[in-house]
C-alpha cells in the first residue's frame, strides 16, 4: 500500500500500467493513494476532487458531542469514485457517498440524530418520555443506537418484513420493537405509531420522521454541503429516492440553491415485491410524506427489485457491499449516463450489505 500524500513522481504517473484488473479498489482522488495495479495517469488532473473534506459540527450541537463523543461518527462520509460504468461511459464520472460508514451503518444515522438533539434542546425529552416512531429499520436502528448512547428508552414500530439483521440491530441497544403485518406493508408501521400515541398520549414523544422538518434539514445542512465541499461544486446530476422524502428534499433544495443548473433525478421503485427504504408513492392509498418538496424532481427512473440486485451484485465485484436501495440508485445513475453521455453524477450508498444477509438479496451472485 501507498501512504501519505504525492508519493508518485511524474515519470511514475506517465509509465503507470495499463493492467485493469485491480480496478475495483477505491480512488481517494484528493489524497492521490493509488493502488499499484490500477491504471490512472492522468486522474488527479481530470478529476480535481476532493473527497475527503469535511465540514465543521454545527455550534448548537457542539456541547452535545462534548458529551456523547460517539456522535462525531456521524456524517463527513467519505466521497468515492464509482468505476464500474467508466468504460461504457468515459465521458460521464460518477461519485458516491459512502453513507454505510455512518456507526448505525446507514444514511438515516444523519436526520435521527438531529430530530434527536433538536428535541432534547427543546425539553420534549430526556425526562422519561419513550420515543417513538416508525421505520423500515434503518432509523430504527439509529433511533435504538442514539437512544441507548443518551439514555433515551426508545420504542420502533417496524413492518414485520423489515430484514433480520436490523430487527436483531434494534433490539441488541435495548429498543423495544413492535412488529406490524407485513402484507400491509410500511405504511401500516405509520398508522401503527399513530394508534399507539392516540392510546398513551402522554408517555411518548412522536419524533414522526414522516413530518419532521429536522429530517431534511439534516440533509440540508450536512449532506449537501459535504457533497459540494468534495465535489468543488463540479456536480451535474444527483441520484435519489424517496422513503420519508428526507433526503431527496434536503440534499436537492440546498444543491438547487447553490448549483441552479443542476439536475436532481428519482429513483421511483416498483410496487411489488419493493425495495427497502424506498416508496413509489404511485396509490391513491399511499401515505405521501408531508416533508417532501417534489418540486425539487426534474426526472423520474424506474427500478426494479431485480435492478437493484443486479447493481449491488455489480458493486460488489468492485469492492462495495452496499444494500438493496444503494443498488437502485446506482441502476438510475446507469440510465442517467446513458441519457447524458457527459456530466458528473453523484449519489448516496445508503447502507451496507450485510443488513440483507436473510433477504436473499445475495443468494446465488
Amino acid at each position: 500500500m501507498i501512504q501519505g500524500r504525492n508519493k508518485l513522481s511524474p515519470a511514475q504517473i506517465a509509465g503507470a500500467s495499463e493492467d485493469h484488473e485491480c480496478e475495483w479498489v477505491l480512488k481517494f482522488v484528493g489524497h492521490n493513494l493509488i493502488p499499484p495495479a490500477v491504471s490512472q495517469p492522468s486522474f488527479a488532473i481530470l478529476c480535481p476532487m476532493n473527497p475527503f473534506a469535511t465540514i465543521p459540527i454545527e455550534p448548537r450541537y457542539a456541547d452535545f458531542h462534548k458529551r456523547y463523543p460517539a456522535l462525531d461518527l456521524i456524517g463527513n462520509t467519505r466521497m468515492i469514485e464509482i468505476l464500474c460504468f467508466r468504460e461504457e461511459f468515459p465521458e460521464v464520472k460518477v461519485y458516491a457517498k459512502a453513507e454505510y460508514t455512518n456507526p448505525g451503518g446507514s444514511l438515516k444515522d444523519r436526520p435521527v440524530r438531529r430530530m434527536l438533539l433538536e428535541a432534547l434542546i427543546a425539553g420534549k425529552i430526556g425526562k422519561g418520555e419513550v420515543v417513538l416512531d416508525s421505520s423500515s429499520g434503518n432509523a430504527g436502528i439509529a433511533y435504538a443506537m442514539l437512544g441507548a448512547m443518551m439514555n433515551l428508552p426508545v420504542q420502533i414500530v417496524v413492518p414485520g418484513n423489515a430484514s433480520k439483521e436490523r430487527k436483531m440491530r434494534i433490539q441488541a441497544h435495548g429498543a423495544r420493537l413492535v412488529q406490524t403485518d407485513p402484507l400491509e406493508g410500511y405504511d401500516e408501521a405509520l398508522r401503527e405509531s399513530h394508534r399507539i400515541v392516540e392510546r398513551e398520549p402522554g408517555r411518548y414523544f412522536y419524533c414522526d420522521q414522516y413530518s419532521n422538518d429536522n429530517n431534511w434539514l439534516s440533509h440540508y445542512e450536512t449532506t449537501a454541503p459535504e457533497i459540494l465541499a468534495q465535489t468543488d461544486g463540479k456536480l451535474t446530476h444527483f441520484v435519489g429516492g424517496i422513503g420519508t422524502g428526507g433526503t431527496i428534499t434536503g440534499v436537492g433544495r440546498r444543491l438547487k440553491k447553490d448549483l441552479p443548473g443542476l439536475e436532481i433525478v428519482q429513483i421511483v421503485p416498483e410496487d411489488f415485491p419493493g425495495i427497502e427504504g424506498l416508496k413509489p408513492l404511485e396509490n391513491p392509498g399511499d401515505i405521501v410524506p408531508k416533508i417532501l418538496d417534489t418540486s425539487v424532481v426534474d426526472y423520474k427512473v424506474r427500478v426494479s427489485s431485480m435492478d437493484a440486485a443486479r447493481m449491488c451484485a455489480i458493486l460488489a465485484r468492485y469492492g462495495i457491499f452496499a444494500g438493496q436501495s444503494s443498488g437502485a440508485y446506482l441502476h438510475g445513475v446507469y440510465e442517467t449516463a446513458k441519457r447524458i453521455r457527459k456530466g458528473v453524477i453523484v449519489t448516496l450508498l445508503n447502507d451496507i450489505g450485510e443488513r440483507y444477509m436473510s433477504t436473499g438479496l445475495w443468494e446465488a451472485r
